[in-house]
């Protein structure tokens, strides 16, 4: 399985990379919603991505209702992940499309789950 991680911070990127790597992702990365478009664009669409709310250029909220748009990517899963609690917020991501919402810090274990509940089970690398 294939997916995008999307995040302003290099090192929140490389621990995702590094966790789903051990699931048994490829992955891919960019550091914002722009950038993230470009490479559904070019290199997807992807099984799963990891969307933070905030960003340069584009947001992750703007980002999940771009990719909601798209017929090829329908069924790509969404999980935002990111520092936003407010649950204003959490609804809002989740009515816009996003399958799944994580809340910064996170371990091994919630996302590990998160991705269970929503049928993705990998194995370990």
């Amino acid at each position: 399985m294939r997916a995008l991680i999307i995040d302003d911070s290099r090192a929140i990127r490389l621990i995702l990379t590094r966790l789903l790597t051990e699931l048994g992702f490829e992955t891919d990365q960019a550091e914002n919603g722009a950038d993230a478009l470009e490479a559904v664009k070019h290199r997807g669409p992807f099984d799963l991505a990891l969307v933070d709310w905030n960003m340069p250029e584009m947001n992750g909220y703007d980002f999940v209702v771009a990719v909601r748009q798209r017929p090829d990517c329908a069924s790509m899963k969404l999980v935002m992940v990111t520092t936003e609690s407010e649950m204003q917020r959490v609804i809002k991501a989740l009515e816009a499309g996003a399958d799944e919402y994580v809340m910064k810090p996170f371990t091994r274990e919630i996302l590990t789950e998160k991705l269970a509940i929503l049928g993705i089970r990998q194995s370990a690398a």
